[in-house]
């Protein structure tokens, strides 16, 4: 059996500001973009890689998710809780001089992990921690 996987979701609350970070500051290329206002999903991916993507989605969208519930996940996606993705680069240097140049909120500068790997992390707009590890 041959699995791939295709779509990963991180939620957003300014899909604007989503769309910008994923596509201007990361360079991801935009693959659908539907929907209106804060209701939108919006599919980015790495270019040269199309069978590979983020869908940017809104929070708690789903109409089985009580108040009580969307109000826990604003509250986690606050605080860097709720969604996180883990992405690679060759040029882990490169990325986070341009990831501070955007003003996006560095969580770790790139470090040397004792597990061996070398990254860095920062919260894209909707607050979800991004990581990226540098690949040898």
């Amino acid at each position: 059996m041959n699995i791939t996987i295709d779509t990963s979701v991180l939620p957003h609350t300014d899909p604007d500001a989503s769309l910008a970070f994923y596509r201007d500051v990361l360079g991801f290329e935009v693959r659908s973009d539907v929907g209106r206002g804060p209701m939108r999903w919006i599919t980015v991916g790495p270019v040269g890689q199309p069978d590979t993507c983020l869908l940017l989605a809104p929070p708690a969208a789903d109409p089985g998710v009580t108040d009580e519930e969307r109000r826990t996940i604003t509250e986690m996606m606050a605080k860097g809780t709720y969604g996180w993705i883990l992405l690679a680069t060759k040029d882990l240097d490169g990325l986070f001089e341009r990831l501070q140049a955007s003003d996006a909120e560095v969580v770790q500068e790139p470090t040397e992990q004792p597990y061996g790997v070398r990254d860095c992390a920062f919260r894209d707009p909707a607050g979800n921690q991004i990581r990226i590890k540098e690949v040898r």
